[in-house]
């Protein structure tokens, strides 16, 4: 393939030495040195004293107005402008002060140059327009000013045939590509070389921007081959990369096949918890062999990444490679249906989801729990307290079916998604104040949705809707757990808790009291096995539901106590509004423990997602 062209930018200019060897002292020579570092005063002695003309280049053919635009110099560039400058001037490899702007993504200053008749569309030698110089170097709030307020276009191609999307892929700039992706750029172009922009995030190993790549196109973009008839995945450099990108792909790439998902979400489930177990298994006997324990370690984190990503829905973080992957291998498997006994009992696309296999195992623990406990007939006869206790916790499993039934019927919080179309003077993102509190979090918009969504909000990839306060996605009641059904799903879980509780405590009572004295020869585990064996399958299942549920309700409770989503826990790194000035974590969510805790039970959520980081929807009013 052929290399990457790009900007450069080399002057005698930026080579001044500074005056009477103090560092912090520039030493302005000419017009060329006076509008790169902004000194608007030698500038005008210059032109208005000296004669000096601002309309030609210097010995490296650059001009005065490139300079300026470089550094976001407005006044200058408008001074400059008036003075005779030519806003379409172009330098020896046919670069505009636009391109200047863009590569520091210089919006005062472009904005100047555009007003006063600077060309949007203007290419240089190598077909690059101000919007692939964008791409190349991250400048996605420049990017996105001149696409919306003048109309750029972002799917226009270079001299190779890449587009700016192409560009953001090969750099690896993943908010870029969410830009991008919410405009609605073609994911599917292909260059002269028949490679896609996820060809090239693969190629240079960019994991995030492939996943977001992934995840927003279609099952045949994963497939395209390209002139040389690789494959994105054929095209991953690094062998440990090659890996985990093959389970990117391979699980978005089958998730997408629609008579299969059910079969084959259960199948990586089974593969990566044997995957994920049998590695710390091994383990434990302390291998010595470097590659050995690498091996082990690589079949450890595929195996999480696996079990993580299907359970969480993408929640997982992106600090690492590895985790990187773990938050968008998922892809979505399910839509909202409107008769809660569907969505109980199916997905929303017509396979079949986990919720009725939990519910079907509760149901069956509570008639073994009546039938093989309470009245077992080779068991003495319950008293009064045992009775009462039992009948308690059935009582507390009818309620947390009932739960059950609300968490998985009800609406986590999904982000309305918008039908009207705007017109261009309606654009969300064009009247966005840079300079505010906003710091860029681009983040905030969904490629999926075509929505700008709150903070502390997520794209679930399985349930291929926005969830306001997204906590996570729970397979087993096939929903997502979100500001709107949170409080209900803590309640099912406390249900469960005291259900699982009561009935096994019950359960070891009655086998106290009422077992025989173990015949001579048999040992006791023997005889209750096989003498009860209603009794064994239901402290069994008993004892999996009370580990399972009291786990989930002390993560749950300690993260209300905190103010926190599970979401969040997982990608605190990834979250700017979760840092301080210092770069270390901070909460701002956190009111303390009485005031979190008080607000979630009278609630059932904290309306406080916009302390730290305002909406894009508030920022463009």
């Amino acid at each position: 393939m052929a290399s990457e062209i790009e900007i450069e930018i080399v002057s005698d200019s930026s080579q001044q030495k500074p005056a009477n060897g103090n560092p912090n002292e520039v030493h302005i020579v000419d017009v060329y040195s006076a509008a790169a570092y902004g000194d608007f005063e030698k500038l005008r002695n210059f032109v208005e004293n000296e004669g000096v003309s601002v309309s030609h280049p210097d010995g490296n053919g650059y001009y005065p107005l490139q300079w300026a635009a470089l550094n976001n110099f407005a006044d200058i560039c408008q001074y400059i402008i008036e003075r005779g400058g030519d806003v379409n001037a172009k330098d020896n490899v046919g670069q505009t002060a636009l391109h200047w702007a863009a590569v520091r993504g210089s919006i005062a200053a472009a904005d100047v140059l555009l007003q006063n008749g600077a060309r949007v569309e203007a290419d240089d030698l190598n077909g690059y327009r101000a919007v692939h110089v964008a791409a190349q170097y991250g400048q996605t709030a420049f990017l996105n000013y001149i696409v919306a307020k003048y109309l750029a276009n972002y799917d226009a191609p270079d001299s190779h045939g890449r587009s700016a999307l192409h560009w953001a892929a090969v750099k690896g700039f993943a908010d870029t590509i969410r830009l991008l992706l919410f405009r609605d750029a073609s994911q599917g172009r292909q260059d002269k070389e028949g490679c896609t922009p996820l060809h090239w995030a693969a190629l240079r190993g960019n994991v995030e921007a492939c996943s977001v790549l992934a995840h927003a196109g279609s099952k045949e973009e994963l497939l395209v081959k390209d002139k040389a008839g690789k494959t994105p995945l054929e095209l991953a450099s690094d062998k440990e990369i090659a890996l985990e990108m093959s389970l990117t792909f391979c699980i978005v790439a089958v998730l997408r096949s629609v008579p299969c998902r059910a079969m084959s979400l259960s199948a990586v489930l089974v593969v990566a918890t044997v995957l994920t177990w049998s590695s710390i298994f091994i383990l434990i006997f302390e291998f010595k062999d470097q590659e050995v324990i690498n091996l082990l370690i690589f079949l450890f984190r595929l195996g999480m990444t696996i079990v993580l990503e299907i359970s969480s829905g993408g929640t997982s973080g992106e600090e690492t490679v590895s985790s990187s992957v773990a938050t968008n291998t998922s892809n979505a498997l399910r839509a909202r249906s409107k008769d809660w006994k569907h969505r109980i009992c199916s997905r929303h696309d017509g396979t079949v989801g986990y919720a009725p296999v939990l519910f079907s195992l509760v149901v069956v623990n509570v008639i073994l729990f009546i039938s093989c406990v309470l009245f077992a007939p080779n068991l003495t006869k319950v008293t009064a307290i045992v009775g009462l206790w039992g009948w308690t916790g059935v009582s507390f499993a009818v309620g947390s079916l009932i739960m059950f039934a609300r968490c998985s019927s009800e609406d986590p919080g999904y982000i309305k998604i918008g039908t009207a179309n705007h017109s261009d003077a309606e654009d969300p993102l064009l009247n966005i104040d840079l300079n505010s509190n906003w710091n860029g979090n681009w983040s905030q918009l969904c490629p999926t949705c075509k929505i700008i969504r709150p903070v502390r909000s997520k794209h679930c990839a399985i349930c291929r809707r926005c969830v306001e306060q997204f906590d996570h996605h729970c397979p087993w009641i096939s929903n997502c757990v979100g500001k709107m059904n949170k409080r209900d799903f803590v309640v099912f879980l406390c249900f469960g808790t005291i259900t699982a509780l009561i009935g096994g405590a019950v359960a070891l009572q009655r086998i106290r009291t009422s077992v025989l004295p173990v015949p001579t020869g048999e040992s006791w585990s023997h005889f209750i096995v096989f003498n009860h064996p209603g009794l064994i399958a239901f402290l069994v299942m008993d004892t999996a539901i009370f580990i399972a549920s009291a786990t989930l309700l002390s993560m749950q409770a300690t993260q209300i106590a905190r103010n926190i989503t599970t979401n969040e826990v997982s990608n605190a790194i990834r979250y700017g509004y979760l840092r301080g000035p210092d770069g270390r974590f901070r909460n701002p969510y956190n009111h303390g423990c009485w005031k979190n805790c008080s607000d979630f039970v009278i609630h059932g959520y904290t309306d406080d997602s916009e302390i730290s980081w305002p909406p894009l929807q508030q920022m463009a009013r």
